[in-house]
């Protein structure tokens, strides 16, 4: 049916409206265009009275569902997904075989109180994003007991690290292993705890001021990992709104906490990976370059392949 314009006349027998319809036109099928061929995430910032605001970068839906994933849209989200789901996995599975650098010190360590003491320097600092992931970690590392001087540390990005702060989050931790008797003692907690028992009750005792949820979890992950003790994880443990959590929401599509840690592990056991695995991937899921946590360059030896397979046929992309 013919619209008429503004002259009283069919559009398309307008000289004046005729021409300005059809650019308009084009210019729509050519910004539809230039959207469906670039598929990459984008993340914008905007200011509003002062208040800086991070609008979270999504692919456009194509028509992808799953009911593991219900708050993805997009088949390249999936995918994404499915890859650093494969690349955590094989990160913990090559910490528990062939830890590289400092990991592999605190493995190989004789002295347990001194290599608690490196995991939890590292998990608290953060690995950086190098050629030398451990540097930072290396040059301030004491002899347990004595406190090392972080002021003038540069953190990971999965670190905890303030410079202000860091002397009070040392000595809170320090008087947590000092309650127990020592490190060992700690970290081990009644002898009759099973492992995810045990990963579970100290996670909740290592809540000190600055020592955020990324790091406690990441620092019990990285202990029973290498081997020093008997801790596997429950669930993520979503504590705080921190990336991961962030993620989880954006991912299963739903806030609650209790459904985020059951939908979670639906997914992990689905992939076929450790639920911790998803602790990295989630975050990692929203970024556009990825935190390796001291794994820039090792070697997975596949593991990472195979895992990433796994996760994308449990997410069917």
């Amino acid at each position: 049916m013919s619209k008429f314009c503004r002259h009283g006349t069919p559009i398309e027998r307008c000289p004046i409206c005729h021409a300005s319809v059809e650019a308009a036109a084009r210019a729509s099928v050519a910004g539809s265009r230039r959207r469906s061929s670039d598929t990459r995430p984008r993340s914008q910032v905007s200011s509003r009275g002062g208040l800086t605001v991070r609008h979270e970068a999504r692919s456009d839906d194509d028509g992808y569902r799953s009911a593991l994933a219900p708050g993805l849209r997009s088949s390249a989200d999936a995918r994404r997904l499915a890859a650093e789901i494969g690349f955590a996995a094989g990160r913990l599975e090559t910490l528990s075989s062939d830890p590289p650098g400092l990991y592999a010190e605190i493995a190989g360590s004789e002295d347990a109180e001194q290599a608690t003491w490196l995991a939890l320097l590292t998990a608290y600092l953060g690995p950086l994003e190098s050629e030398q992931p451990f540097a930072a970690i290396e040059a301030v590392a004491t002899t347990w007991p004595a406190l090392a001087d972080l002021s003038g540390s540069l953190p990971g990005p999965r670190g905890s690290a303030e410079p202000a702060a860091s002397a009070v989050v040392l000595e809170a931790y320090l008087r947590f292993a000092q309650r127990a008797g020592s490190q060992q003692l700690a970290f081990t907690g009644d002898a009759g705890w099973p492992p995810q028992q045990r990963f579970a009750r100290i996670y909740e005792r290592l809540v000190l001021p600055g020592l955020h949820r990324r790091a406690r979890y990441d620092l019990l992950v990285t202990l029973g990992r290498l081997g020093r003790y008997a801790l596997a994880a429950p669930g993520l443990l979503l504590t705080e709104d921190d990336q991961v959590t962030l993620a989880a929401k954006r991912v299963f599509a739903i806030g609650d906490r209790l459904t985020l840690e059951r939908r979670a592990r639906e997914l992990a056991a689905a992939a076929g990976v450790a639920i911790e695995a998803l602790d990295l991937a989630l975050e990692n899921w929203t970024r556009s370059d990825r935190i390796t946590q001291g794994f820039a360059g090792a070697d997975l030896h596949g593991a990472d392949e195979q895992a990433s397979a796994g996760a994308a046929t449990a997410l069917a992309c």
